[in-house]
């Protein structure tokens, strides 16, 4: 069959970013690419035609008309009609399947005339808003997969845009929905108020599917989403040597939504390097730096997650070693993209956009196609040797640690005893927390989270705030009221053992 040709209507100005990363997407999509084929008025080469004779005989011979709508109006003819309006109404008249996607909520910015027209398309069909670029990929592409399975082109829709078998609203997590509109709104000016319903917040994102939870929806907003894709897990593991050795000294399976695993795998990773203490002479501030940028760990991590293959029953695994990291996802890339395009700028073509775009609104994307080549620059500013992309029955990324002998930090390394107990090696967390009650006396749990570099309240209180009273390193100022808001944390006999042992083996 041939292509389904997308004509892409809107002010030309206005959206010329718009326009080039929605065009590139559906050219550089592995599904999109496959069923259609978009134009735009830009790629066409230079003639002796009068531009709008050529748009209306695009628009004539297109299947489905897509209308950016904004705040401009833009040039009007002698009927006082735009380009833009007489596309739509032609494409109306042609029975043409048009998606309109609207740009912005500040209405007082917006030419009468362009009111005016959303106005009248808001009788005639269903118009969707976006903010960001991102937004709109993810709002064309649902669009496209349910036109595709109108037209009995595909029997089963992409992972992230099937509905989840069993799954109902009431699987959502209330609380996290919250959470996200808030930091949504705050981070990126999302337009839905705080107290949004979870159909409305689903509807938005296009993570519905005949009013059903999709695979996305759960896995962003799910109460429970491996009980539904078990193979989100996030499989992380430190080991003390530069191989897979067993016994593995610190393993663990997190589970949660997309948000708590990045969150929970950026923080395994940052409690188990190293950190540079520098002094005050600069200023009050004590300088700090880690041997990897925590944006560099984040975007490895995030990307992993995101833009994996969800079909697969692999799970990504994150592993320290003594001299590098590595951080491994199923899937491969994309037909457009090649190892040495990454290191590049390159156009952003997401394995899953309705995973994507809650992930940019929320900041965990900061800019679309940008991330592996920021990874890189960080990496040669600190010094790091250069990281590596590959692909070995999945996607790996190797980012490489300094050798310990020029970092100039504590390894962490025991090779005592305390109390005839704690042997082997610390990790650097726990002796940044140790160092700090020694240093400062009682902290608050918040303080104890800063000093270890962890940045989910929820996975430091279980995972390493628990581990340190369970080891009697350190203990509550309150013992007889565990949970009281006066609490406090001390450095504990047993603490100040190891501390003393670990200066012995500096020395």
């Amino acid at each position: 069959m041939r292509p389904l040709r997308i004509f892409i209507s809107s002010v030309q100005q206005e959206f010329k970013e718009d326009r080039l990363e929605l065009c590139r997407w559906l050219k550089n999509d592995p599904l999109m690419r496959r069923f259609f084929d978009p134009f735009l008025f830009e790629e066409l080469p230079a003639h002796d035609r009068r531009a709008d004779q050529v748009y209306l005989e695009q628009v004539r011979a297109c299947d489905i008309y897509i209308g950016l709508f904004g705040y401009d109006y833009g040039f009007e003819n002698a009927k006082g009609v735009s380009p833009t309006e007489e596309e739509y109404n032609l494409a109306s008249e042609e029975h043409k399947t048009r998606l309109i996607l609207i740009k912005g909520n500040e209405e007082s910015k917006r030419h009468p005339k362009m009111k005016t027209l959303i106005t009248r398309v808001g009788t005639e069909l269903i118009r969707r808003r976006y903010q960001s670029i991102s937004e709109l990929i993810s709002g064309v592409y649902a669009a496209l997969i349910h036109d595709l399975e109108e037209r009995k082109l595909i029997r089963n829709s992409p992972f992230d845009a099937a509905p989840c078998r069993g799954a109902t609203l009431l699987d959502l997590d209330e609380e996290g929905i919250t959470t996200f509109l808030r930091r949504a709104k705050r981070g990126r000016g999302f337009p839905l108020p705080i107290d949004a319903t979870s159909f409305e917040l689903l509807s938005h994102l296009n993570l519905l599917d005949e009013d059903k939870p999709t695979h996305a929806a759960m896995l962003l907003f799910g109460k429970q989403p491996q009980r539904f894709v078990m193979s989100s897990e996030v499989k992380c593991a430190h080991f003390h040597g530069t191989e897979v050795a067993k016994p593995i000294p610190s393993y663990q399976v997190y589970k949660g939504t997309l948000f708590s695993l990045v969150d929970q795998a950026i923080d395994f990773v940052m409690s188990k390097i190293n950190l540079w203490v520098g002094t005050r002479e600069g200023g009050a501030e004590v300088p700090v730096a880690y041997e990897i940028p925590q944006e560099v760990v984040a975007e490895a991590i995030v990307n992993a997650i995101a833009h994996r293959d969800y079909d697969s029953n692999g799970s990504v695994q994150v592993m320290l070693f003594a001299d590098r990291l590595e951080i491994w996802n199923p899937g491969g890339l994309p037909p457009s993209l090649t190892l040495e395009k990454l290191r590049h700028p390159h156009g952003s073509v997401p394995r899953n956009p309705l995973l994507a775009e809650p992930l940019y609104l929320t900041k965990y994307i900061e800019r679309m196609g940008t991330g592996t080549g920021d990874m890189i620059r960080r990496c040669r500013e600190v010094g790091l040797p250069e990281l590596e992309f590959s692909i070995s029955d999945g996607f790996k990324t190797t980012i490489w640690r300094k050798s310990s002998s020029t970092t100039g930090q504590v390894t962490g390394q025991v090779t005592g005893q305390v109390t005839g107990q704690v042997t082997g090696q610390v990790d650097p967390w726990i002796e940044r927390v140790l160092r700090a009650c020694e240093l400062r006396g009682e902290l608050k749990s918040i303080e104890l989270q800063e000093v270890a570099g962890i940045r989910h309240r929820e996975t430091f209180q279980r995972n390493y705030l628990d581990q340190l009273l369970n080891e009697e390193l350190i203990e509550r100022t309150i013992p007889e009221k565990p949970k009281s808001r006066l609490q406090k944390y001390r450095l504990s006999h047993k603490g100040k053992m190891l501390l003393e042992s670990l200066s012995k083996n500096e020395k």
